[in-house]
């Protein structure tokens, strides 16, 4: 099946499935996290039932979509030991303290709050749940900080020096966790995670107006997950405005690669909005373009020249069709994703939004749609980094352990076989959930275990618990 490919080529569709799994929980649980710790002070400020409804549906969600996170971002971490063990060698001493320190800072802290937020309300009180609630809310976002710290000195290495065994070593740690494009791309990460988690929200919300529009805590969950896509829509757009006049600065061809520049351009570049890139005569086919507006929006100056991949080594370019058509589903989405918020703040004006099906419909479609622009987004960063890992420094080449093609492709064919009967199952588990109005049904997540063998009885029990009878 894979006769064709090298084990390179290989390794790297391995890391790009797996990765790509992975991604997808995180993003969904860092905005999750945060929504849950809102939800439950607003509950303990207002006392509300709806909130506490809503609070215990979504954290069943969470807990679930947590797990899976946590189990697809192991798998990860072994192949940096077995396909990528040269990487590992020579970059280690940077970028291994800074996953063991999204262990011990982020990861031990959500994980250890995670099950008094779960099952610790009634033992703990509301004053410490809803602290272990904040926590895991905040363990979530160290998280994302250590490891887009991480992702984004391989975009823009700095802080370190080369020792004479060829491995990067740490000069300066601020330099390294606060390099060039780690706020940029932090903010962006982050605020696409409460995207694709409002999207989520609202079209669970979208379901079960669709079928009962009198619900409260549904229309409480669609309201609020509307409301944060006209707030955080916008902020997203200018967020990635920024990170891409970063990414000029630092990485000008995967800028090339993305607006579709094959040829220089010295008296402003067209923004091509659509097109066929042409690898092999180096240009875009059939492409729809308007003029000077590409030079406007990076350099904020219609007539600004702008370099293409003309100036670039071939043996440096990103593949050019990848990056060209992920960056437009990225942005499409992003767009989209305004033009929903905006209709729903219309029809909430026009005190019609639980009520019109048609935006109910659009919004249960966009429900899948942040998934997809997160994992759009992350093929344009990694996809136009190559053909380097650690940028300009350290080809993919460079980086292969000494693995053999079919080796590669047989655990390949496992990992895609394991990945969709597990995280299929999960996925159609959490869907599941999601089908339950809030408030409709207790859940056994929600009751927590009532004994353990050997101990008390727990309180449901006492009326019924009977003692053994000892035997003559």
């Amino acid at each position: 099946m894979f006769g064709g490919f090298s084990a390179e080529i290989l390794a790297r569709i391995q890391f790009a499935f797996t990765v790509s799994f992975h991604i997808i929980f995180p993003a969904f649980s860092i905005g999750l996290a945060s929504y849950l710790a809102v939800l439950n002070a607003i509950w303990l400020k207002t006392g509300q039932k709806e909130y506490l409804q809503l609070f215990d549906y979504w954290k069943k969600i969470f807990a679930v979509a947590f797990g899976m996170g946590v189990v697809s971002g192991i798998v990860m971490s072994y192949q940096f030991g077995t396909n990528w063990s040269v990487f590992s060698d020579r970059a280690g001493p940077v970028i291994g303290p800074l996953m063991a320190y999204e262990v011990l800072s982020a990861f031990f802290l959500e994980a250890g709050f995670l099950g008094i937020m779960l099952f610790g309300r009634e033992r703990v009180g509301n004053g410490l749940h809803m602290f272990a609630t904040a926590m895991v809310a905040f363990g979530t976002l160290m998280s994302a900080t250590w490891i887009l710290s991480v992702n984004s000195w391989m975009q823009t290495p700095a802080g370190y020096s080369v020792n004479e065994v060829g491995q990067f070593v740490p000069e300066n740690w601020w330099e390294i966790v606060f390099n060039p494009s780690f706020p940029y791309r932090l903010v962006h990460m982050v605020l696409a995670a409460y995207l694709t988690t409002a999207l989520v929200v609202g079209a669970a919300g979208a379901w079960h107006l669709l079928r009962k529009k009198e619900n409260l805590a549904t229309r409480r969950m669609f309201s609020m997950a509307m409301w944060m896509l006209v707030a955080v829509t916008p902020l997203q757009i200018l967020a990635g405005d920024e990170h891409g006049l970063n990414t000029l600065e630092h990485q000008p061809q995967k800028v090339m690669a993305m607006e579709g520049h094959y040829d220089s351009h010295e008296h402003g570049a067209p923004l091509i909005l659509f097109g066929i890139p042409n690898p092999d005569e180096k240009r875009i086919d059939y492409a729809i373009e308007i003029p000077k507006l590409s030079s406007l929006i990076l350099k904020r100056d219609l007539n600004a020249p702008l370099p293409g991949l003309d100036t670039i080594p071939d043996e440096d370019e990103p593949p050019v069709a990848i990056v060209f058509w992920s960056f437009r589903v990225m942005v499409g989405l992003g767009f989209a994703m305004l033009g929903l918020g905006f209709w729903a703040l219309l029809q909430r004006k026009r005190r019609k939004l639980y009520t019109d099906p048609w935006l109910h419909r659009a919004a249960l479609l966009m429900g899948p749609m942040g998934f997809m622009a997160v994992l759009a987004g992350w093929i344009t960063t990694e996809v136009g980094r190559q053909p380097f890992t650690v940028y300009g420094l350290m080809r993919t080449s460079e980086s292969l352990a000494p693995v053999s093609a079919p080796a590669v492709g047989t655990s390949l064919l496992i990992f895609i076989v394991v990945y969709f009967f597990v995280f299929g199952a999960g996925t159609f588990y959490l869907l599941r959930l999601m089908g339950k109005r809030p408030g409709e049904e207790p859940h056994e997540l929600e009751k927590g275990p009532l004994r353990a063998a050997g101990t008390t009885p727990g309180p449901e029990q006492k009326d019924n618990f009977k003692a053994p009878i000892e035997e003559a």
